[in-house]
């Protein structure tokens, strides 16, 4: 081959890369936006669809129980089909369910529309991580395209909350799910500019026992986790889901390690480093997504701002997390450890959640002094976060293994929101309560405003927590090493 032909085919593979970080990133809006979007339409699709008060939980739990109880097996199937035909097969599927789901007649199929969405971007999250762990393998690009991909994923939340207002608001609540389709399609015509998969990879008979325990369990930790909003944590229902959960889960863990081609190996779990990512990001969510459940009660309850106004408010928070993942993790992948991005990154978003304990209900120019600065620190630490932490779960991995990893960490994402929308909402009910009972002549106000500051004084301490962790598993000797070679970090794995 000359020297013009060689020039030529690393020309077209780099502009391939680049191809697959735009259409990985278009999935990654879907997926998180959809987690948000619906949740400022649901009451107007609740009085078009007549949904009762006790049922419409569902168009949010039946996304998130089919989304996070089928991870690990959507990267199982990435790994034996291949992670660009899954990918595609994930888009399709998705914007058919979401057009589904847009022409609901009743409830009933409002609910499985959104379970499809859950089960098709099962498959598309960890599908679309792995191509890009496959596509990008040195370090400078590869930080770039997972500060894209992070950022992406970090401001979809906010994303979704200001589209759903504005489409629901001018349009209607069906345009909410309306409009994954010609995302997702467009996405699709894209996956043609997108290197093929390899051959003669197959991922060898599923583990069918770790399929069906992984997926129950994980189910019911997160249906517990969504019921204790509601019943709270020392409810019968809540306890037997959490235990029930849990013995599932301990089982899975039991018959993966015995199991010859295991669904998610536990060598992925058990090595330092990658352990370290994924508590990482698990703690993280758990903060964020409560800090985001507060964020919206606040501005609209206290301060009196419409969905729209608070929605435009968290776009603070999206324009700081890229600035965080594009122009500082981005930037810095490859060239400091990534316990240097993760730690300073936890510690900032700490001090984002400290400085709005200081609230009361009587504090002024809560925007400026509050508001602003918390969602400009939150954002950063979550930006400079994402990066390191999705870089380090699939690094280094066996190409059939990348799948498994990239499951673990979207996984870990799930259950860390799922976590922390109900265990911060938790305090802050107790708080308010207890705020309520102690105080002669309360103020409403006060009390409900009392009991996000605790809540968020839990989120400051989860995050210190976190960012010790990461301090000690994260730390490595080197940057990690191009994707898909057998070697691991040069870390210790856990004891």
């Amino acid at each position: 081959m000359n020297e013009d032909e060689s020039a030529g085919k690393t020309e077209e593979r780099s502009g391939r890369r680049w191809w697959a970080l735009a259409v990985v990133s278009a999935a990654q809006l879907l997926v998180v936006l959809d987690g948000t979007i619906v949740n400022i339409s649901l009451p107007s699709a609740q009085q078009a669809l007549g949904m009762s008060d006790a049922s419409r939980q569902w168009a949010i739990t039946a996304y998130a129980l089919a989304f996070g109880g089928l991870l690990l097996i959507g990267g199982r199937v990435s790994g034996a089909l291949g992670h660009r035909r899954t990918f595609t097969i994930g888009l399709v599927g998705f914007a058919a369910a979401s057009a589904l789901g847009g022409a609901a007649a009743n409830p009933g199929m409002l609910f499985a529309a959104r379970a499809m969405q859950g089960v098709f971007a099962a498959a598309l999250a960890p599908a679309g991580l792995s191509l890009l762990t496959t596509h990008f393998t040195e370090n400078r690009e590869r930080g770039r395209a997972f500060g894209v991909f992070a950022a992406v994923g970090a401001a979809g939340s906010a994303v979704g909350l200001v589209a759903g207002g504005l489409l629901t608001q001018y349009a209607s609540w069906r345009w909410c799910l309306y409009i994954n389709v010609p995302i997702a399609l467009l996405a699709v015509l894209g996956t043609a500019l997108v290197a093929p998969d390899r051959p003669g990879r197959g991922g060898g008979r599923l583990d069918i026992g770790g399929a069906l325990l992984s997926a129950a369990g994980f189910a019911a930790v997160v249906y517990a986790f969504n019921q204790a909003e509601p019943h709270g944590w020392g409810s019968a229902r809540v306890l037997a889901l959490l235990i029930g959960g849990l013995l599932l889960l301990a089982a899975f863990v039991a018959v993966e390690l015995r199991a010859a081609d295991p669904l998610l190996p536990m060598r992925i779990l058990l090595h330092r480093a990658r352990g370290g990512a994924l508590i990482s990001i698990t703690l993280m969510f758990v903060a964020m997504f409560g800090f985001y459940l507060f964020m919206s009660y606040y501005t609209q309850t206290v301060l009196g701002y419409s969905p729209v106004e608070a929605g435009l408010t968290l776009i603070i928070n999206a324009v700081a997390a890229l600035v965080g993942a594009t122009l500082i993790a981005g930037k810095l992948h490859g060239r400091v450890p990534p316990a240097a991005l993760i730690v300073p990154g936890l510690l900032a978003a700490a001090a984002g959640m400290l400085l709005l304990t200081r609230l009361t209900a009587g504090s002024e120019h809560v925007l400026p002094l509050y508001l602003a600065p918390a969602l400009i620190l939150t954002g950063l630490g979550l930006g400079c976060v994402m990066p390191p932490t999705a870089s380090l779960a699939t690094a280094n991995m066996p190409w059939q293994d990348i799948g498994a990893a990239s499951a673990a960490y979207n996984a870990s994402q799930q259950l860390g929101a799922a976590l922390g929308t109900a265990l911060l909402n938790t305090v802050a009910a107790t708080a308010t309560a207890s705020y309520l009972s102690k105080t002669a002549h309360p103020a409403p106000t006060a009390a409900t405003v009392h009991g996000y500051t605790t809540a968020l004084a839990v989120a400051f301490a989860i995050l210190l927590a976190a960012a010790a962790i990461a301090a000690y598993l994260t730390k490595t000797r080197t940057a990690p090493a191009s994707a898909g070679r057998e070697k691991e970090p040069e870390t210790a794995p856990l004891a």
